[in-house]
C-alpha cells in the first residue's frame, strides 16, 4: 500500500495570468500595434493611388508589390536578427518603413509611378519582422512552457484582427480626412509598436544560443528534408486563406451583397481568435505533429461545406469553422518549426514559416482569381490547399515526429527527462 499522495493537478493556465507576467502585455500589444501596418498600408496605398488619379489596376499593383516584399524580405531580416540581436532590426526597419510610407504621399505625385513603386517596394522591404521575433523572445520572457503555450496560441489568435480593425481605420481615416493621412497614421502606430518592444529588456538582451543539444557542433543547415516539407505543407494553409478571400468577392457580387466580401473574412478571422482563445487554455495530450495533423484535417473538413455553395447567410456560418482551426495549425507549426530549427537560426525558421505562408496565399489568391466566374472551381480552391497541405504533412509525419530526426531545436532539453513541449 503506498502512501504517496497522488500529484495535485497543475493549476489552470489563464489568460489573465499570462497577460499578467513580466513584460507580456507590452510585446503582446506593441507587436500587435506595430504590426497594424501589415494590415492598414495596403490599403491605404491603394486609396492613395486612386485618389491621386492612377487606376485602380494600379493601385492594385502596389498594394500587392508591398505585401511581397514585405514576405520575401522576412527571412533575410530573421537571420540578421540571429546573428546581430532584435536591436539591429526592429528600429531601423521601422523608421525606414515609416518614413518611406510617410513620403509617399509627399513624393509620389512628381515623380510619377517609377517612384511610387520604388517606395512602396522599399516600404515593404523594410517592415519590421516583428512577428518572429516575438515568437522567438517567448522562450525567455516564459520559461513555463504551459504558460508559454497559452501565449503562443494567444499571440497566433489575435492575428486576424489585424485584417478587421486595421482596414476599418483605414477606411475610415481615408473618409474623414484622406488616404495620405491614413498613410500617415499608418506610418506613426508602425513605429510607436515596433518601439514598444524593441525598447523592451527582453528584446534589448535577446540573443539567439549557439551550443546544440549535448555538446555537439551546431548545425548551420536549415533547409533540412523535415523543415522543407513542413514549410511546403503550410503553403496549401495560405492558399486556403488567398482563395478564400477572393471566393468572399465572387459570393458578394454573385448575390449582390457587397458585405459579405468583408464580413466572410471578418468571420474566418473571429473564428481564428475564438479558436486560439480556446486552444491556449489547456494542455493537450500527444505531440506538436499529431496535433498539427489532426488540426489540418479539421481546418479541411470545414472547408467542404462551400462544396454544396451554400447561400450567403450559411457560408458565414461556414468559414466559421476553419477559421477557428487555423489558430491551432499554425501554433502547432510554430512549435514543430522550433524543435527542427538549427541551434542560432530559430529566427530565421519563423520568417520562413511566415513566408510560406505568405506565398501559399499570393497563389490562392492569384489562382482564385482566374477561376472567379466558376462558382464550384472558386468554392473548391480552399479545400483544394488543405487536401495539399494534410497530403504533405502526412507523407513527412515521421520526419516531423521528436524521434523523427537528430537536430533539435534551440529550446528543445535533453532527451533524458526533458518535459513535453506544449
Amino acid at each position: 500500500m503506498s502512501l504517496t499522495a497522488p500529484p495535485a493537478p497543475a493549476p489552470r493556465i489563464t489568460y489573465g495570468a499570462v497577460l499578467g507576467s513580466p513584460y507580456v502585455a507590452r510585446l503582446l500589444g506593441g507587436t500587435l500595434i506595430g504590426r497594424l501596418p501589415n494590415g492598414m498600408a495596403p490599403v491605404a496605398i491603394l486609396l492613395w493611388a486612386t485618389a491621386s488619379g492612377s487606376s485602380i489596376a494600379f493601385g492594385g499593383l502596389l498594394s500587392a508589390l508591398y505585401g511581397l516584399a514585405s514576405a520575401l524580405a522576412q527571412p533575410v531580416k530573421g537571420f540578421v536578427m540571429d546573428r546581430h540581436g532584435q536591436g539591429a532590426v526592429h528600429l531601423p526597419a521601422a523608421l525606414l518603413n515609416s518614413a518611406l510610407l510617410v513620403a509617399l504621399p509627399l513624393a509620389g505625385p512628381y515623380g510619377g509611378p517609377g517612384l511610387a513603386t520604388a517606395l512602396v517596394v522599399g516600404g515593404g522591404l523594410t517592415a519590421p519582422p516583428l512577428e518572429a521575433g516575438l515568437r522567438a523572445l517567448w522562450p525567455s520572457v516564459l520559461p513555463d512552457p504551459r504558460v508559454r503555450h497559452a501565449a503562443l496560441a494567444l499571440d497566433t489568435g489575435t492575428q486576424g484582427l489585424l485584417y478587421i480593425v486595421g482596414p476599418l481605420l483605414v477606411a475610415a481615416l481615408s473618409s474623414a480626412y484622406n488616404p495620405a493621412v491614413a498613410l500617415a497614421v499608418t506610418a506613426a502606430l508602425g513605429l510607436v509598436g515596433t518601439a514598444a518592444v524593441a525598447l523592451a529588456a527582453p528584446s534589448r538582451r535577446w540573443r539567439p544560443e549557439r551550443s546544440a543539444d549535448r555538446g555537439a557542433v551546431p548545425v548551420r543547415r536549415l533547409a533540412t528534408p523535415a523543415v522543407t516539407l513542413l514549410f511546403v505543407s503550410l503553403t496549401g494553409i495560405g492558399f486556403a486563406i488567398g482563395a478564400m478571400n477572393v471566393w468572399s468577392v465572387s459570393i458578394a457580387e454573385h448575390y449582390e451583397q457587397d458585405m459579405l466580401a468583408g464580413v466572410i473574412p471578418a468571420v474566418f478571422s473571429a473564428g481564428s481568435f475564438v479558436g486560439g482563445l480556446i486552444y491556449g487554455r489547456r494542455a493537450w495530450s500527444g505531440t506538436a505533429t499529431r496535433r498539427l495533423i489532426v488540426a489540418t484535417a479539421a481546418f479541411l473538413g470545414g472547408w467542404l461545406p462551400l462544396l454544396a455553395l451554400p447561400a450567403p447567410y450559411a457560408a458565414i456560418a461556414v468559414v466559421a469553422v476553419p477559421g477557428v482551426f487555423l489558430t491551432i495549425v499554425v501554433a502547432c507549426a510554430y512549435v514543430t518549426t522550433d524543435s527542427l530549427a538549427p541551434a542560432g537560426r530559430t529566427t530565421e525558421s519563423y520568417a520562413w514559416l511566415i513566408l510560406s505562408i505568405g506565398a501559399g496565399q499570393s497563389a490562392g489568391t492569384a489562382l482564385a482569381g482566374r477561376l472567379a466566374e466558376q462558382p464550384l472551381a472558386s468554392a473548391a480552391l480552399p479545400a483544394a490547399g488543405a487536401v495539399f497541405a494534410l497530403a504533405v504533412l502526412l507523407a513527412a509525419r515521421r520526419r516531423l515526429s521528436p524521434t523523427g530526426h537528430l537536430q533539435r531545436g534551440r529550446h528543445r532539453r535533453p532527451l533524458r527527462g526533458r518535459h513535453k513541449t506544449p
